[in-house]
């Protein structure tokens, strides 16, 4: 069975265009939407379907062909390839050079940019907001004479993006649990640091 990205590789590829040169632009100006949603914009369909409709492809075709253009795009972007071996790897696998070129100049003119959204976005479903916190010392109760230990008390404001709301998690911790807590963040920061 035939998966989608590769039926749409296979219409890149073998698409049905009275010329090379037009074919490669048209797919350069497909590329440019392409792009334009993996960095965050409205990507304008209408005008992929234009772009398309002398090659008489179906929907589900357009559709697999800007998944498997923003498959490729996104995977070089985050393996940092940069366009003459984007531009071979393609032609290895049967795209004319033509085309494998019209791809690599949209991709090269957006690659840093392309980069930078990746990672901003990587790794994040949600937002910490801000922290409220409070330490409770309780020096005894009804069951023990003498407690004598502090009850840190944290609150995570988080902004949920995915469902475009603000959730707070609340909670309590021993002192030792705290201190268990406050050093794995400390270290989660400092690698995270090291990565961006």
């Amino acid at each position: 069975m035939v998966t989608p990205q590769q039926k749409a590789f296979c219409v890149l590829q073998y698409s049905k265009t009275e010329s090379v040169i037009a074919s490669s632009v048209k797919l350069k100006l497909i590329c440019a939407q392409v792009l334009r949603d993996l960095l965050g914009e409205a990507i304008e369909y209408e005008k992929i379907l234009k772009l398309t409709s002398d090659a008489k492809l179906e929907s589900g075709d357009v559709k697999a062909t800007i998944a498997v253009l923003g498959f490729i795009l996104s995977s070089a972007a985050k393996h940092n390839v940069d366009s003459e071996s984007l531009s071979s790897e393609l032609q290895q696998l049967g795209l004319p050079k033509e085309h494998a070129s019209g791809l690599c100049r949209s991709y090269e003119e957006k690659q840093s940019s392309l980069q930078d959204s990746l990672r901003a976005c990587s790794l994040r479903l949600s937002q910490l907001g801000s922290v409220s916190w409070r330490v409770d010392y309780t020096l005894s109760s009804s069951e023990l004479r003498e407690v004598n230990e502090p009850l840190v008390h944290l609150n995570f404001n988080v902004w949920d993006g995915e469902h475009g709301r603000t959730a707070t998690i609340p909670m309590a911790l021993s002192a030792d649990k705290f201190r268990v807590l406050l050093a794995e963040l400390k270290q989660a920061q400092a690698l995270m640091s090291t990565l961006l």
